[in-house]
């Protein structure tokens, strides 16, 4: 009898260490997904702070084929623009996690107003998270403009 009830809280132990370690990962996801919303958020709101805290000291993206910017070159980019109403919205997002790094990929539909003329841009992106003292970081983001179709 014993034995059973050994057997039994080790397979139950086992069970709990099983969906514990399955649910780190959905957790970490949800996670990233909030920091790349908090991020999103601090561009349409312009908010150099809030990007400072979102993104790794060591932060680099690129566009295209053109140049890596900096973290303090994207966020002097975008906080000084001169789209004016902007939004954005990501969609088609995926997000791998492992232990503490995670890469996202998704469409990030921007619209904004350039001389008074509204317009909608596509970007399939991808970016680099990294887990520092507890919380998400960007530290690369890739973005590529997804060409019009007419």
């Amino acid at each position: 009898m014993m034995t059973k009830t050994v057997r039994l809280s080790v397979c139950v132990l086992a069970l709990i260490g099983t969906l514990s370690a399955v649910g780190a990962p959905l957790a970490s996801e949800a996670q990233v997904r909030s920091a790349e919303q908090a991020w999103v958020h601090a561009e349409d709101q312009r908010d150099a702070k809030s990007l400072r805290q979102i993104l790794d000291e060591k932060f680099i993206v690129t566009f295209g084929a053109d140049a890596p910017l900096n973290r303090d070159a994207f966020i002097k980019a975008v906080t000084s623009g001169t789209d004016t109403d902007i939004s954005q919205t990501l969609s088609d997002q995926i997000v791998r996690v492992y232990r503490d790094t995670a890469v996202s990929t998704g469409i990030d539909t921007v619209r904004a107003v350039t001389n008074g003329k509204p317009h909608i841009r596509r970007y399939r992106y991808t970016a680099t998270y990294i887990k520092r003292a507890g919380r998400w970081v960007a530290l690369g983001e890739q973005m590529v403009r997804i060409p019009e179709i007419h």
